[in-house]
């Protein structure tokens, strides 16, 4: 049986060409390219609507008791962790899958991992579950980026990549606006259920518009059709082999360390960021969800326009462009912390400037970059390598940021309460903890020095890397 399903997850075999007429095979192509393009542009931020909606349920938990933040800490860990190893070890499989099955079926999975997590709060089995989910998540970005290789030739990619990208922020928007309202509205359970319901059909709408790879249609290879020269290791060398070049190519073992370090900023505003507006800022759930998604839409923009940038102004390097972005991202960090209260809208600059950084900084360190010098059919290998190395930083994030939070927590209820209450009562702990939980406060300083030190340490490596070229 496990055969059988390993076998249905496996791409296709290549069929003989479906017609000698080029017109047809132009009509098929480009029907069939525009469906993978629209469904892993849309299709791929459904994954972050089931994986981001933890962090909009962290104020309500922490504030009935259920979860301390070094605990959301862990559990964010869990999933971040198994996350890492998921998009390394599914990042090599997506190289000889079937995207479509292999995809929809992962969100699917993830959407019911989710309807499952409404229903309880037990810390051990949020743990497990949460965890599970990361690894569900891992099959998303691999697949997307090896399949729009597979059907878009390379003058074409860094473009089509970058709008791919901005799939990052449609779901985070998603989740922090929506989410936050229907938490909001309904509680906290309805962060786990209504994300997960909303994947659910999204999951079936994947499974009926992705495709596998051109040549299981009976279609050429892209790089042929485009008539583009092929690269020596295309059909040449076994993609084992290819795979293997990656893992040896130490340039894209440091943009994988830089996208590692960058991570931790990214995973420090999505995990914490909507606390930080509540805590330091005074906003409600619903006003820190929407300057949240505010921030996310700004990525969006950034990733967009991440591709069409470097190929404008670049000749489609890299290297400068990240150095650029990668300063804003950490003057824009610094100036969210340093602004003060009630400055509304000088958040809102901050936050917009750190999302366009940030959705740029994603598209070039988080997989374009890797895979614009990686061998043509190692796509998946490198996007699993750069997975597995950026997802290291974001667990690493979760669990130090929430032991940094935990670690500033100041109870001001204790000193009222204790000066106010007779004699013998301060020490009875039934008495003390209810009200001293109630109006815990936390300060935010080592969580953002933490960050930003991280993002420059991505400009660092980013600088080590600057003239990285393709092996082949």
């Amino acid at each position: 049986m496990l055969r059988a399903l390993l076998d249905w997850f496996k791409t296709g075999p290549d069929l003989p060409p479906r017609s000698a007429d080029p017109a047809e095979i132009d009509r098929v192509y480009h029907k069939k390219r525009w469906s993978v393009f629209l469904a892993l542009t849309l299709g791929y931020g459904f994954f972050y609507v089931v994986r981001l909606n933890f962090s909009v349920v962290k104020k309500p938990l922490l504030d009935e008791g259920i979860f301390s933040a070094t605990e959301m800490g862990l559990i964010g860990s869990a999933l971040l962790g198994v996350y890492a190893i998921g998009r390394f070890s599914n990042g090599f499989l997506t190289d000889r899958a079937n995207i479509r099955r292999f995809m929809a079926t992962a969100l699917l999975c993830s959407a019911l991992v989710n309807l499952v997590l409404g229903a309880m709060s037990w810390f051990v089995a949020f743990v497990l579950l949460w965890g599970l989910n990361g690894w569900f998540q891992s099959i998303g970005a691999a697949p997307s980026g090896a399949s729009l290789r597979q059907w878009f030739c390379k003058r074409e990619y860094g473009t089509r990549y970058g709008i791919w990208s901005s799939s990052h922020g449609l779901g985070t928007a998603i989740t922090f606006v929506a989410t936050s309202a229907l938490v909001a509205a309904f509680g906290w359970r309805w962060g786990f259920w209504g994300p997960g319901l909303i994947a659910l059909g999204a999951a079936v709408v994947l499974f009926f518009t992705l495709q596998d790879r051109p040549q299981t249609y009976g279609l050429p290879p892209i790089d042929q059709w485009k008539g583009e020269p092929l690269s020596a290791a295309a059909g040449v060398l076994p993609v084992g082999q290819q795979q293997a070049m990656v893992l040896k190519d130490f340039a894209i073992w440091r943009i994988g360390l830089a996208a590692l370090a960058m991570y931790v900023a990214r995973y420090g505003i999505n995990s914490w960021g909507v606390l930080y507006l509540q805590e330091a800022k005074g906003y409600d759930l619903v006003q820190a969800g929407t300057w949240l998604g505010i921030y996310t839409v700004a990525t969006l923009v950034g990733a967009v326009l991440s591709g069409w940038f470097s190929d404008r102004f670049f000749a489609a390097r890299r290297n400068m462009p990240s150095l650029i972005f990668g300063v804003l991202e950490v003057v824009s960090l610094v100036a969210l912390y340093l602004i003060p209260p009630g400055a509304i809208w000088l958040d809102a600059v901050a936050l917009s400037v750190f999302g366009v950084a940030l959705g740029v900084l994603l598209a070039y360190l988080g997989g374009l970059w890797a895979v614009d010098i990686a061998p043509p059919q190692a796509a998946g290998a490198a996007m699993g390598l750069i997975g597995l190395l950026s997802y290291i930083g974001a667990s690493i994030q979760d669990t130090i940021s929430g032991a940094l939070i935990d670690g500033t927590k100041h109870c001001a209820a204790y000193v009222e309460l204790y000066s106010s209450t007779p004699a013998g009562f301060p020490d009875d702990p039934w008495f003390l903890t209810p009200s001293c939980m109630a109006k815990a406060s936390y300060s935010f300083g080592p969580a953002f020095a933490f960050w930003v030190i991280t993002s420059l340490v991505s400009i660092a490596l980013v600088i080590s890397v600057w003239n990285a070229k393709p092996k082949v």
